[in-house]
């Protein structure tokens, strides 16, 4: 039987930590939170696109050696600029005291999906410094800035840019790594472009070929790294060397090239007798070693389903303690950190049953005994990546909480008592607007028996009429603002009158491509199904948009299903396109094709190509599709978009210089908007009378037209 439950936020005070089946019976039907008036209409600010981008994100805290204070940087767009200002501070963990700002952070570094790149700082050992790497003029830098905000300098100015560091034991020397100079990277390319680019499996095909892709604040060539889509600019794999710097005196010298510099134990360095672990953390202070490993019957899944809790008193030890508290075991633990000074383990569960919020434990290697630090309502941790880690003194915790409601802020807590103090709250006017239009978790289970978890973001009604619904599925964890991605303004589609649900993919990655998609199908379909007989939604106005593996699912309920009467996607598919543009790859990536969806080539394995690749599946595809592509992705997808666009069932849009994810402010804003006008056009026949929108609006009316015409075609 299927059912539908929404769940109270439950904040909880102090350590006291509810259990899995607790936390899951603490829950109000549907019907009984509309009788209690929990979506009857509020008058309140609205909660705009713009409000949305412009949320303030904070890097890793990181707590002082003396553990007094907490240095943090925080990162939020202009839109006026078209750029990201970052603000490093540093606060006292004190009551009532106020952040303060020590350094600008210059322009954020991004991986190749267009993800900000952790900014970790680096602590003196006397504490009177923090140490950091910022791209400034052009120039990426080891920075240092003064704790008491009295100034901040680099350090290097070396020619080649600094790609890491690290701070000696004793504070006196600083050591950081270069590979080629700027003006040995800008040469070849020139070179390239002279005597003509030789095409290889490194080189993006179809994509410019000479400074055409911002990597690190520069204009770039551009060529693959690793096995999947990772971008670095020409010479990133040119011999890395080492320097010193006297952090008295500023003098630099080179280190020989056989130096290498200490570093936390990794899996191999373990015995070869014991299973793998996929995280560790190792004690600085006596070399015990905790671990994460995987477990269970991994049948039909790319991991093994289970997490393993254990410590090695050293890295040659092949004898590992197990924690065995009910409180550690069957447990989804995504991330461990040493107590300092201490025998104990500091824990994170994620927990998929309860929307992948998440709570933090604390166990002793030597007695034990496992007790409870705090659970949150979302994401307790390091920032948006929940997979990261909160700042750890002795005594303290400091963490970034964020959950559907509440934008990222920064909180104390004890380790001890579990007593949590708010230290920083940048983005409190925006939470204040938050609360007129909540979002509501949701738990369900489909036919199958299949439990689902999301956030529902109910629409104001108009006169008791179920409302329109747009649907996203991916993964819903912490602030919502567009999904994953943030393409998808989910509160500001609410106060529009189109619900918006966020599905959290369940755990446990499907190795078969067809069963992934199909998974996600049954998520939205049951969540439809059951949220239209309570009476909340209709299930004719139904639209539904994603990002990457969202993407894929958004494309697979359109032609798999006659649910959707709107879609919108950002990322390209499978098609036979993708294989020709990556034709000269290495093996290791047609391997992962092989792995991840079942294909060869088209030539190869052509029944699976037609079951997989939305392209030979056109025909069945009922609803209209808005494409708002980046340009380095938007080639792979124009097997099944461009004979969309030809037919008027389609509108097309490339984001200039943008990779997997967009990042910069004007495009996503765009994107945003645009999306809001997209669902309001086809779930309500709305229209924007803003002049600028004319055209668009004129194109989409034709389209209608078409689509109209094709559904009463015999």
């Amino acid at each position: 039987m299927r059912t539908l439950e929404t769940k109270k936020r439950c904040v909880v005070p102090g350590p006291r930590i509810l259990t899995k089946r607790v936390f899951l019976g603490r829950v109000l039907t549907l019907a009984v939170m509309m009788v209690a008036g929990f979506w009857s209409p509020v008058q309140a600010q609205t909660v705009s696109p713009r409000q949305l981008l412009e949320v303030a994100d904070f890097g890793a805290p990181v707590v002082s050696p003396d553990g007094s204070r907490v240095a943090f940087r925080i990162e939020r767009a202009s839109v006026e600029r078209n750029t990201y200002d970052t603000t490093w501070y540093v606060q006292e963990l004190a009551d009532g005291a106020e952040p303060r700002r020590v350094a600008d952070g210059g322009v954020p570094l991004r991986d190749a999906a267009g993800i900000s790149s952790p900014a970790v700082p680096v602590w003196s050992p006397d504490g009177r410094w923090i140490h950091y790497i910022a791209l400034m003029d052009g120039r990426i830098d080891v920075w240092r800035a003064a704790a008491d905000g009295s100034g901040a300098e680099p350090l290097a100015l070396d020619a080649a840019d600094v790609r890491e560091f690290s701070v000696g034991d004793d504070g006196r020397e600083l050591f950081y790594r270069v590979g080629a100079t700027r003006e040995e990277v800008a040469a070849a390319e020139q070179a390239e472009y002279d005597n003509g680019i030789r095409i290889d499996k490194q080189v993006p095909i179809g994509q410019g070929l000479f400074r055409s892709v911002n990597i690190e604040g520069r204009w770039a060539t551009q060529r693959y790294v690793g096995m999947w889509f990772g971008r670095a600019a020409l010479l990133a794999d040119a011999p890395q060397r080492w320097k010193a710097i006297d952090l008295a005196s500023l003098q630099r010298r080179d280190l020989p090239a056989s130096y290498q510099p200490s570093r936390p134990p990794v899996a191999s360095d373990l015995s070869a007798g014991l299973p793998r672990p996929w995280k560790l953390a190792s004690d600085p202070g006596t070399g015990r070693i905790a671990m994460l490993t995987r477990v269970g019957n991994s049948q039909g899944l790319r991991d093994a389903p289970g997490v393993q809790l254990s410590m090695l008193p050293d890295k040659s030890s092949s004898h590992p303690v197990v924690c065995m508290s009910e409180m550690c075991t069957a447990r989804a633990i995504t991330g461990i950190q040493w107590r300092p000074r201490s025998d104990e383990v500091l824990f994170t569960v994620t927990e998929p049953d309860a929307g992948y919020a998440q709570s933090i434990f604390r166990w002793n290697v030597g007695s034990g005994v496992v007790l409870p630090v705090t659970q949150a309502a979302g994401l307790v941790n390091g920032g948006r990546d929940r997979f990261s880690g909160c700042g750890v003194s002795a005594a303290t915790l400091v963490c970034i909480t964020a959950d559907a409601n509440q934008p990222p802020q920064l909180e104390r807590i004890d380790l001890d008592s579990g007593r949590r103090q708010l230290l920083f709250a940048p983005n409190s006017a925006l939470a204040g607007h938050m609360q007129a239009i909540p979002a509501q978790p949701l738990r369900w289970t489909d036919a199958d028996g299949q439990v689902f978890t999301g956030q529902l973001f109910q629409a104001r009604l108009a006169g008791g009429a179920p409302s329109p619904l747009f649907v996203t599925y991916y993964h819903c964890s912490g602030f919502l603002r567009g999904g994953v991605g943030d393409e998808w303004p989910l509160a500001s589609l609410a106060e529009q009158g189109i619900s918006a649900l966020c599905i959290n993919d369940p755990p446990g990655y499907l190795v078969d491509a067809v069963e992934r998609f199909g998974r996600g199908l049954s998520g939205v379909r049951s969540a439809v199904e059951l949220l239209a007989a309570d009476g909340r939604i209709d299930p004719k106005k139904v639209g539904m948009g994603g990002l990457s593996f969202g993407s894929e699912v958004t494309l697979w309920t359109a032609s798999h299903s006659d649910l959707l009467a709107a879609a919108s996607i950002t990322s390209p598919e499978i098609e036979p396109n993708y294989f020709l543009f990556n034709a000269l790859r290495d093996d290791a990536f047609f391997a992962e094709l092989r792995k991840s969806w079942g294909l060869g080539s088209p030539e190869e394995t052509p029944d699976r190509w037609r079951v997989i690749s939305p392209t030979y599946h056109l025909e069945q595809i009922r609803a209209p599709f808005l494409f708002q592509i980046p340009e380095q992705e938007y080639l792979y997808s124009l097997g099944f978009s461009l004979p969309l666009v030809r037919e008027q069932r389609a509108d097309l849009y490339v984001f200039p210089n943008e990779p997997h994810q967009k990042f910069q402010p004007r495009h996503k804003l765009a994107a945003y908007e645009r999306n809001v006008d997209w669902f309001r056009f086809w779930l309500q026949r709305h229209e924007d009378g803003h002049p600028a929108k004319t055209g668009q609006y004129a194109y989409w009316r034709q389209m209608r037209t078409v689509m109209k015409q094709r559904d009463e075609a015999p």
